[in-house]
């Protein structure tokens, strides 16, 4: 685990080869590995060689090429574990659950009646109504229109 206090990174460790690992893809850039609390088996951990926090602080090629690395995996993890479906997660910051500061992608193996559920639609979820639905899509196209403005590292709230 990374830990703000300490700055420790369990994955950098892994990555610098001060730590065991079962892994499974290496290029000059990201790593992928078996995960040591796993959902399923096959339950496969893709990270970046360098230290990003999280999604936030991740250069969008570095992004691109970690996601084409888990779309690499993907079917083969499939495959190997005999699993009919495949969960991807992310999960960036405290508040989303992130436990290792060290951006990752969670490749999950899933068959009927694993117990593990990400149950999407939210159940405390309710459909906003269609104007506030249209104002946050357009304040999210304002925003990726406008060349000068700086997304800041917390945002308010959207509407």
């Amino acid at each position: 685990m990374t830990t703000p206090t300490t700055g420790h990174c369990i994955f950098c460790d892994i990555i610098h080869g001060a730590a065991e690992v079962s892994m499974c893809y290496e290029d000059s850039t990201a790593l992928a590995f078996m995960d040591i609390q796993p959902v399923n088996p096959g339950h496969t951990l893709v990270v970046p060689r360098q230290h990003y926090e999280s999604f936030l602080d991740l250069p969008r090629d570095l992004g691109m090429h970690l996601f084409d690395v888990a779309m690499q995996l993907g079917p083969v993890i499939r495959r190997v574990s005999g699993m009919e479906g495949m969960n991807l997660i992310v999960s960036s910051g405290a508040t989303a659950g992130q436990d290792v500061y060290h951006f990752h992608i969670h490749l999950i193996p899933r068959c009927a009646g694993d117990g593990f559920d990400v149950p999407l639609p939210f159940a405390g979820s309710t459909m906003p109504d269609r104007t506030v639905l249209d104002a946050v899509a357009a304040r999210i196209i304002a925003s990726l229109r406008d060349p000068a403005r700086r997304t800041p590292k917390h945002t308010p709230a959207l509407v």
